[in-house]
């Protein structure tokens, strides 16, 4: 895996976090607003709506740069529209990273041909 490939995953993990608190947080500052007269779903909706947006173009970059199948990119995709999905979504792109740097070491040590 070249870096800008590795950097491209890292981005859409970095980001997949926060856009999941971010959905949770505007969740409940939804109930709050229909339950008191607390109403902070304007804010919450801005940032969620821009970390949406930021998780979709970096999930299209790693989509462009890995080559993944469609079931891949469409899980990642998927992943983003559910609750705690960003949570799941993060999870699965640190294993993938952790494997492809081991992939690479054990290709340079030339223990693998692959």
């Amino acid at each position: 895996m070249d870096i800008k490939t590795a950097s491209a995953l890292r981005r859409l993990r970095l980001v997949s976090a926060p856009e999941a608190v971010s959905f949770l947080l505007l969740g409940v500052c939804s109930v709050l607003k229909r339950t008191t007269d607390f109403n902070a779903v304007p804010v919450m909706g801005a940032v969620h709506g821009v970390l949406f947006i930021i998780y979709v173009l970096f999930w299209l970059d790693a989509w462009n740069r890995t080559k993944w199948p469609v079931k891949t990119a469409a899980l990642y995709f998927v992943l983003s529209v559910l609750p705690t999905g960003g949570f799941f979504a993060e999870r699965m792109l640190k294993r993938e990273a952790e494997a492809s740097v081991i992939a690479a070491r054990a290709r340079k040590e030339g223990v693998v041909n692959a």
